[in-house]
């Protein structure tokens, strides 16, 4: 499965496993053999079937629930397969096990669940049954195959969903910094609702339910792996920054190749991850492992989301940042900061 590092292009960032680093990182990963205190699972990656342990975790504990299930579409992770159904068998096969996760979560605890249009029937349906439906998110997904005889599907939907009418929800650690195309000012001749930079224009906009600034890792980006349907940090982190606060903590019963994990590691907050392939484990706990060395999530500076297309004018930013730091540093050493 996993690719040969010296086969790679120099500027392929897919992260990948040695035989060797399979070995070790197998070794980090839990497995349930009943039920678990909070403390047994907290900021681990349990290698297990989802179904043999559903009955053995802790409850009320779990500030986030994200969910990003297999679709209701034929599909392949690594040695497991998933067959498209019905609507309503595909209905039936979520209350298998989601009804099961509801005591996990704590009273103000808020729950997102992925889908894309062939999907979110079932799940509309199932999550009016159990929680409070607050709103869904549509966000572009720029990759997509062409149709001659359909329009090209390039949309997936997250169900925003909360066990209360007491919850978490923080608009401005959310705030997309969008480029000002037409850049009104006052009568004096101020910005009007947006800021002037030495890297252009912006304004800082709320959060929407329609995000279009995401883009789906690939093989240049260093957070990417080979996993089938794996969701893009920066996606994580709105949903985490939105609906936590530093050490709540977040669990994800279908952690794929980590990135729940690995961004609630970078956010300051504990996570609980469960996957089923121990292929997508290791690929998990080694990427927690690089979120030692590097915390930056792609999109993601100065506490607001930019656009997508924008990394040049962020680098741009970043580097005013160093050369202001640097300079209140020389002040201050002269003892000219007052």
């Amino acid at each position: 499965m996993a690719v040969e590092e010296d086969k790679k292009s120099s500027r392929n960032r897919t992260i990948t496993l040695t035989e060797e680093e399979k070995e070790k990182y197998s070794k980090l990963l839990h497995v349930m053999e009943g039920p678990a205190a909070l403390e047994e699972i907290e900021n681990k990656t349990t290698n297990q079937d989802l179904f043999e342990v559903l009955d053995w975790l802790p409850r009320n504990c779990v500030d986030l629930l994200f969910l990003d299930p297999p679709y209701n579409l034929d599909k392949e992770f690594n040695r497991t397969v998933f067959k498209q159904r019905s609507t309503e068998a595909y209905l039936k096969w979520l209350e298998t096990w989601f009804p099961k996760l509801l005591p996990t979560l704590k009273p103000n605890a808020s729950v997102y669940f992925c889908g894309e249009w062939r999907s979110s029937t079932a799940i509309h349906l199932l999550l009016e049954k159990y929680l409070k439906v607050r709103n869904r998110i549509t966000w572009e997904r720029e990759k997509g195959r062409g149709a001659l005889t359909n329009w090209k599907n390039c949309s997936e939907d997250i169900w925003f969903c909360t066990v209360g009418d007491e919850y978490t929800f923080n608009a401005d650690a959310v705030k997309l910094k969008r480029r000002v195309i037409a850049p009104y000012r006052t009568e004096s001749g101020r910005p009007k609702d947006w800021l002037e930079t030495s890297e252009g224009n912006f304004r800082l906009t709320h959060p929407s339910n329609l995000w279009t600034d995401l883009t789906v890792p690939f093989w240049s980006m260093p957070e990417n792996t080979d996993h089938p349907t794996q969701k893009p940090e920066k996606l994580l982190a709105k949903l985490i920054l939105a609906s936590t606060n530093p050490g709540d903590l977040v669990l994800d019963p279908f952690l794929g190749s980590g990135t729940t994990s690995v961004v609630a590691k970078k956010l300051g907050r504990r996570y609980i991850g469960i996957e089923l392939d121990a292929y997508y484990c290791c690929l998990a706990e080694k990427r927690l492992a690089l979120a030692e060395e590097d915390s930056s999530i792609q999109g993601y500076q100065d506490g607001v989301f930019w656009e997508r297309n924008t990394l040049s004018m962020q680098r741009a930013s970043q580097r005013g940042r160093r050369r202001k730091s640097a300079y209140a540093q020389r002040l201050r050493e002269l003892g000219l900061d007052d």
